[in-house]
């Protein structure tokens, strides 16, 4: 049965005319290991991003280990398996939080979208390609490490935004995970930006993507970006406890604060950019049909 959210969502699009309709941006959040705050991240990005009137769809990608829902503190009824295997419209299993986010749940046997057969594969394009014109950001939250999977979604991205912390294992986990992909994509059109996480003073941050920048350019002849750093803040995990959003839970904390402060600057720097010469959309239908 459909759900009214979806009814709701359906109504909005038909309203939309071909001229009107956005070109959503694609942003892949991904790490190199588990336990750095990626899918915090996602989940408080989206909604400053929401905060702005801007249009986001949250899907979580995270196989077998997606808490989306659980950082949201919801419980949603399908998941993108459910689509797949029972061919549901995407409208169908899309959770709206509000007016201006929403998500998709990871669900379970995730790894089966690049091993679609033909009629699954137009399934999914066509329900991509339907709902993502409704959009201004879909934000893919991959899970830590690299599959084969992950690399489809990477190099079919806009942009793609790695987590790391100031920890040795989390800074040289993260730089694998960029090694392999821009080894096995050989895509130097890959745009890449770090984040890190969890920095104890104003500095840290700067320094950790300083080392970073400097041996991917000697290694990998590949200039990192540095989208900035988060505070440590115990705001983070009380608001995972309360199972609310830190950018809502604890609107004036420190790190909320500085994640306001880089969305703005974010913002800023992407009016700038010029556009790519193939959407996201076109891209992930080129990598689907392989």
């Amino acid at each position: 049965m459909v759900n009214d959210q979806a009814s709701k969502l359906r109504d909005l699009m038909s309203n939309q005319t071909q001229e009107n309709r956005r070109q959503a941006k694609a942003i892949a959040i991904f790490s190199g290991k588990g336990g750095v705050g990626k899918s915090n991240f996602a989940v408080n990005f989206g909604l400053c991003l929401a905060n702005r009137r801007k249009k986001v769809l949250l899907i979580d990608l995270d196989i077998g280990m997606g808490n989306i829902d659980i950082l949201l503190g919801t419980s949603p009824d399908y998941s993108m398996v459910e689509m797949l295997e029972n061919k549901m419209s995407m409208f169908d299993i899309i959770e709206s939080r509000s007016e201006y986010f929403s998500f998709i749940a990871a669900g379970t046997s995730l790894t089966r979208i690049f091993e679609l057969n033909s009629t699954e594969r137009t399934h999914f394009i066509q329900q991509l390609q339907e709902v993502i014109s409704f959009f201004d950001y879909i934000l893919l939250d991959l899970g830590a490490g690299m599959t084969k999977n992950h690399l489809a979604f990477l190099e079919a991205a806009d942009e793609s935004i790695v987590i790391t912390t100031p920890e040795p294992t989390a800074i040289t986990d993260s730089y694998a995970a960029m090694k392999h992909l821009l080894i096995e994509s050989d895509n130097q059109s890959i745009h890449l930006s770090l984040l890190i996480n969890r920095a104890t003073k104003n500095t840290e941050g700067w320094q950790v993507y300083q080392r970073l920048g400097e041996v991917t350019k000697n290694f990998l002849n590949y200039q990192l970006r540095f989208a900035g750093s988060l505070p440590e803040d115990p705001a983070v995990t009380e608001s995972v406890k309360r199972q609310v959003p830190f950018i809502e839970s604890f609107p004036k904390s420190p790190i909320a604060k500085q994640l306001d402060k880089l969305v703005t600057q974010y913002e800023q720097l992407e009016s700038k950019e010029p556009k790519q010469s193939r959407t996201f959309m076109e891209k992930i239908k080129m990598i689907l049909s392989r």
